[in-house]
């Protein structure tokens, strides 16, 4: 960046071309309009492409033509209104779950006390004035025990940590003993829904670029993440910006990225372990409330009785115990029987909207079922893919997720107009999509990917021509070998792993490793503490 240009200055300046331009220029438009150096403008497009909503194209002439949100709409932002709805949303849920906890054991612990108390008054025959029942019963009753409260609250169980379900919790140290008010609230809400940060996200990405020798196009990415090409577009522009990649465009006009930053590496030389391809990281069904059954029970019995007990205490527990009046009325009938009717209600309710998301996420494994069947089939150069071909494959790997021929049809329709597929008819009259694009892809890519060599390189042995675009560079020192080689055999295997295997892959799986480093470090912390 020039000395005399700011790095806001450069935003701004640039931002103000970009609106002129209607947010779509090469880095010429914008140099022109801006009045600023080429490479200025160049590492500034590219930080505006990690912060601001856009992607990459090629034009027709082989130039690289920046595409922006017209709106200029930073990534990540929310409207205030959403923002602030949100925020009251949380304080709400979080006196919510408080109130239910302390009305759920307050209740329950309140009958258990009543009903003993009732019973011993009938068994030994008293009055139904409250002051025999005491004198009876020499002393009343003790407050729940230790033990009781033991298994309320986990011990070693830190505030405000999630719960993310019992196949989560099996993965914990048997120490770790998750409390029973998380499984009270996961009963009525369902258990946490983890909420991954970007680099919690960016790991396994880039851990695939690493695996793919630094180079990678936008159809590799739809490979791992199963986004939708428009989706992956906008994310290779983010990673372009945030990870110092540079974009190249083949002398065939495919865009492909390199990101050498990334490849420099103080370790020994080794094949880094590719991350698992969308059909290996499908999504399991969410769950209604992720507690086990026998959780499930003890919540449920706990409310039950205290339901049954409270609709039942004008006949039982008041006569025996001497109670009456409007005020035990509302406080120990109204009240318990109204919160229990709800307590059991709410998750009622929810499993409604829990069975339309488990229906996204069925539909979206289809999608990922259906890319490793679709790639391979590309890579490997073969025929098209038909409808009956797709549904036998998806149907094969989810038989008990009752898979029909209709949502197969319509996800291989939606993936042929994003993939850009040629549509056939074989002698029996059936469609057939075929993807020779993705082919083009990879063979881009691969050619790429032998001629940089990162993997085989530091940073500072990669080197550009400044007077060169990156699509110039690579067009003037590639163009000789590449049309010398012979047509690109793509190691399918490599690159499309195990695709008649499927496996699924739970939410909290992305943010488990930052959230055990978190918790092995907080011991550290309060050791190195000093006293006084």
């Amino acid at each position: 960046m020039s000395p005399e240009v700011g790095s806001a200055e450069l935003k701004a300046k640039l931002l103000a071309s970009l609106r002129r331009l209607e947010g779509r220029g090469t880095v010429g438009d914008v140099a022109s309009e801006a009045g600023l150096p080429n490479e200025d403008v160049r590492s500034g497009l590219k930080a505006l492409l990690e912060s601001h909503r856009g992607q990459l194209a090629v034009s027709d002439s082989g130039e690289l033509l920046y595409e922006f949100d017209p709106r200029f709409i930073e990534r990540g932002s929310e409207p205030w209104l959403h923002r602030a709805k949100s925020a009251v949303g949380k304080f709400l849920r979080g006196a919510f779950k408080a109130w239910i906890v302390v009305m759920l054991v307050a209740y329950f612990v309140l009958f258990v006390v009543l009903v003993i108390a009732a019973i011993f008054a009938s068994q030994r025959g008293r009055d139904s004035r409250g002051g025999g029942w005491g004198r009876g019963h020499r002393g009343g009753f003790d407050l729940p025990s230790f033990w009781f409260w033991y298994w309320i609250w986990g011990p070693r169980w830190r505030v405000g940590r999630p719960y993310y379900g019992h196949r989560w919790e099996r993965t914990l140290d048997k120490d770790d003993k998750v409390p029973f008010y998380k499984k009270v609230f996961a009963f009525v809400f369902g258990p946490d829904r983890p909420r991954p940060t970007q680099s919690q996200l960016d790991r396994s990405t880039l851990r695939l670029i690493r695996a793919r020798a630094g180079v990678l196009t936008t159809a590799e990415l739809v490979e791992h993440s199963a986004a939708t090409f428009p989706e992956a577009e906008q994310e290779m522009a983010r990673l372009l910006g945030a990870y110092g990649g540079e974009a190249l465009v083949s002398p065939d006009g495919e865009l492909v990225y390199a990101f050498p930053e990334i490849m420099a590496s103080a370790q020994e030389a080794r094949q880094p372990r590719p991350p698992n391809p969308a059909w290996l990281r499908l999504e399991p069904p969410l769950p209604v409330t992720g507690n086990t059954k026998g959780a499930n029970a003890a919540v449920a019995g706990m409310n039950a009785f205290t339901l049954v007990s409270a609709a039942t205490a004008p006949w039982f527990i008041f006569p025996r115990l001497g109670l009456g009046g409007t005020a035990a009325f509302v406080a120990l009938v109204w009240v318990p029987v109204v919160f229990s009717v709800l307590f059991f209600a709410i998750p009622l309710l929810r499993r409604l909207g829990v069975a339309l998301e488990n229906g996204r996420r069925h539909s979206r494994n289809i999608r990922r079922i259906l890319l490793g069947l679709v790639y391979r089939r590309a890579l490997e150069g073969g025929g098209g893919v038909g409808v009956t071909e797709a549904y036998l494959h998806v149907a094969s790997k989810l038989p008990d997720r009752g898979v029909s021929r209709s949502a197969v049809e319509a996800a291989l329709n939606r993936l042929a107009a994003e993939l850009d597929a040629d549509v056939t008819t074989d002698d029996e009259g059936q469609t057939l999509f075929s993807f020779p694009a993705l082919r083009r892809a990879f063979t881009a890519s691969d050619l790429v990917r032998k001629k940089l060599a990162l993997e085989k390189r530091t940073l500072g042995e990669i080197v550009y021509a400044t007077s060169d675009t990156p699509a110039q560079a690579y067009a003037r020192d590639a163009r000789l070998f590449d049309r010398a080689l012979e047509p690109a055999r793509i190691e399918v295997e490599r690159y499309v792993p195990q695709p008649d295997r499927i496996a699924f892959e739970d939410d909290f799986e992305i943010v488990a490793l930052d959230q055990e480093l978190s918790r092995s470090a907080a011991p550290e912390r309060t050791a190195r503490r000093p006293r006084g």
